[in-house]
């Protein structure tokens, strides 16, 4: 008779791919709802599923890659009838955030994004360098194929590129923190009014830039810097996606300060707001949080200290390092 042990452990590796396929699919049917065409080929401003794909590779391993490629190869089939062209866009999509993932892990990458380095790694190795394959695997296939032309490979290329590296830069550090979240209940009264101050604000604030006429797009960094410096990466992050999402609603649109602009001028516009929102929101959380790290730890060991000098000399110590209870409770907040 085989061990229970034995068959739940392929059960549960088979229910890990079907959910990152799942999760692969949904995020793909979300994406393709603002999708645009360019030079005959779709492609979107933001897509999903590349930072679903890496952000279930940095919770579950390398092993859920079959995952990855059923999710990629279901949300083909929602575009068009499988084509020999599809391989290569389908290797692509599969390959790309696997090698992001063991780019950041080969040199030591900490989902908690705590530090400058993680930040860093996430946009250079994860977005920026990670994306290449898939933008070049889908264009190439394409231009190969005689589905797009070669003169148009570049407009396409660069279209794939940025709406996969989008995807990493906005999605990822989102689910990262959703995964670790945790119900405040020991911090400060006015803690919550501020989270909601905030969330209101940001809505409002996102509207009116992203909607009226006037170019004010740059309205929505006070909001990236207000919630990084007060609520590190689980504020910034939802304001992130919030502004990039309304931005390309508009743009999409036709809407805003994108209107009256041709397709070119609207996807350059938006995908370098989207990329400063997601920069501005990913490294200024990763600093503000590591710097409070950096001084908790000054004061967790000035206080081993001053015990240590209490035990030697009694009653010595405690003008030193009067650790103050309200600055540790600032820290939480």
């Amino acid at each position: 008779m085989v061990p229970s042990e034995q068959l739940r452990r392929p059960a549960a590796a088979l229910l890990r791919v079907l959910a990152v396929a799942a999760a692969y699919w949904v995020g793909g049917a979300l994406g393709l709802e603002e999708q645009v065409v360019v030079e005959g080929a779709v492609v979107t401003p933001l897509w999903p599923p590349t930072g679903i794909a890496l952000s279930c590779l940095l919770w579950m391993g390398v092993r859920v890659w079959p995952g990855i490629a059923l999710g990629a190869f279901l949300t083909m089939l929602t575009l068009e009838s499988l084509r020999p062209s599809s391989v290569g866009i389908l290797v692509g999509n599969t390959v790309a955030p696997v090698a992001a993932y063991l780019m950041l892990r080969h040199i030591g990458f900490r989902t908690e994004l705590d530090r400058l380095r993680d930040g860093l790694a996430l946009v250079f190795l994860g977005a920026l360098g990670g994306m290449l394959i898939s933008a070049t695997f889908g264009a190439g296939t394409l231009a190969l194929s005689g589905q797009l032309p070669f003169g148009e490979f570049w407009p396409v290329w660069s279209a794939w590129w940025a709406g996969g590296a989008m995807g990493v830069l906005v999605i990822t550090p989102l689910l990262l923190v959703l995964r670790r979240a945790r119900l405040r209940r020991d911090t400060r009264p006015y803690w919550w009014t501020e989270a909601i101050a905030l969330g209101v604000t940001s809505v409002a604030v996102s509207l009116l830039a992203t909607r009226i006429e006037l170019s004010l797009l740059f309205l929505v960094f006070p909001l990236l810097i207000w919630a990084a410096l007060r609520f590190q990466l689980p504020g910034s992050a939802p304001c992130a996606l919030l502004i990039s999402v309304l931005a390309i609603s508009a743009a999409t649109g036709g809407e805003g300060a994108f209107a009256g602009n041709t397709l070119l001028e609207v996807m350059v516009v938006l995908q370098a707001l989207n990329g400063c929102v997601a920069l501005t929101a990913l490294l200024l959380a990763a600093i503000v949080t590591e710097q409070i790290g950096v001084r908790r730890r000054i004061e967790l060991a000035c206080s081993a200290l001053s015990e240590a000098v209490d035990q030697l000399a009694p009653g010595e110590a405690a003008h030193l390092w009067p650790l103050s209870e309200d600055r540790s409770r600032d820290d939480q907040a």
